[in-house]
């Protein structure tokens, strides 16, 4: 089931049941929980073939909803594991596969699937509540072992931020760091008038496949790194590592580092956990998502020179991206090879 952001359900005026709510065969869907059910029979046959099901897969669904895409799913593959948070709709499902052929091959987790253990798959198909799509998204990626491909019916934005490449309006830190574990394709548009009811935004398909092998990086050091330049996507790296919480953080974080290097005997493993760039949790600045560049002369504070005169550490920093040219550079530019580069003369400089 896909649906809009969370949005409270105002109660009837007659004192009755929420206009909020609408039926299928008796069940009521709630907008608020996401529950939009895709009621276009052309649309899920496109997204079944689209998935490239083998009759061999296991097929993951979440969200499944009174069961439209999960018949296709199961005429298509082996068998489909589905889980869904709503009893409601899990009784439904029940009853609606209950003695036919395809009842042996459907298991039902009831659960809320950001808490789930999930199963072996071979594919995920997913027409999912939108509030839990990043999360989602990045627990998918981090299974193992690796799926083969996932075909998810995101809401439009959010997809094209998940696609979105170096230079257009919306790539962001999503962007850099699903593309760093996978490949991301978009396969189809989705007009809100498909689904009941209708959620407030369009939605999208995407494709998403997993890397094989994954990349050769810490993923905490990596998005550590990516989550600082992207604070303000639009400035420029220099200014970026200039600012007064950046530096303090990284220096903290630095001072962690060369002390558990030397209670470890420089343990190459102690290191690595213990990345400058891997923990950023304490700035205060919000992302690029939130705010506009325009809106924020307050936030250009710089560690002045009396601050900073003499600080080996500054000038560790600033040397690093004098070092490849990437003082004048902009994160919203920036391909994944330019910040594998930068992540690389980072771990250079602390080593």
């Amino acid at each position: 089931m896909a649906g809009g952001k969370i949005r409270k359900e105002k109660p009837s005026r007659g004192g009755g049941g929420g206009s909020a709510n609408h039926y299928q065969g008796g069940i009521s869907f709630h907008k608020s929980k996401g529950q939009h059910i895709l009621k276009n029979p052309l649309l899920v046959d496109s997204i079944v073939q689209k998935a490239g099901i083998h009759s061999t897969d296991v097929i993951l669904e979440i969200g499944p909803g009174t069961g439209n895409l999960t018949k296709k799913l199961l005429e298509a593959g082996k068998s489909v594991i589905a889980v869904e948070l709503d009893q409601r709709m899990v009784l439904e499902l029940q009853r609606r596969f209950q003695g036919t052929p395809h009842s042996n091959r459907l298991k039902i987790i009831q659960g809320d699937v950001l808490k789930c253990d999930l199963p072996y798959f071979d594919i995920c198909v997913a027409n999912i509540p939108y509030q839990i799509s990043s999360p989602l998204t990045f627990k998918l990626l981090n299974h193992r072992p690796l799926f083969r491909c996932a075909v998810i019916m995101f809401q439009r934005e959010f997809a094209m931020r998940l696609v979105a490449q170096p230079g257009d309006t919306l790539y962001c830190r999503l962007s850099v760091n699903t593309q760093l574990m996978a490949r991301v394709s978009h396969l189809l548009k989705v007009g809100k008038n498909n689904f009941r009811p209708p959620p407030k935004v369009d939605s999208s398909v995407v494709r998403i496949e997993p890397r094989k092998p994954g990349p050769a990086v810490n993923f905490k050091e990596w998005d550590g790194l990516v989550r600082i330049c992207f604070l303000r996507k639009n400035k420029t790296l220099g200014a970026l590592f200039k600012h007064k919480s950046v530096l303090s953080m990284l220096e903290k974080n630095y001072k962690t580092l060369q002390a558990l290097q030397l209670s470890q005997g420089n343990d190459n493993q102690m290191a690595t956990d213990a990345s400058v760039l891997g923990d950023s949790g304490e700035l205060a600045m919000e992302t690029d998502d939130e705010r506009d560049d325009d809106e924020d002369d307050d936030m250009e504070m710089e560690m002045d020179d009396g601050e900073t005169k003499g600080s080996d550490f500054k000038s560790k920093v600033l040397g690093v991206l004098e070092k490849a040219k990437y003082e004048d550079k902009r994160s919203s530019k920036l391909s994944q090879e330019d910040f594998m580069h930068l992540l690389s003369l980072f771990n250079e400089a602390v080593a």
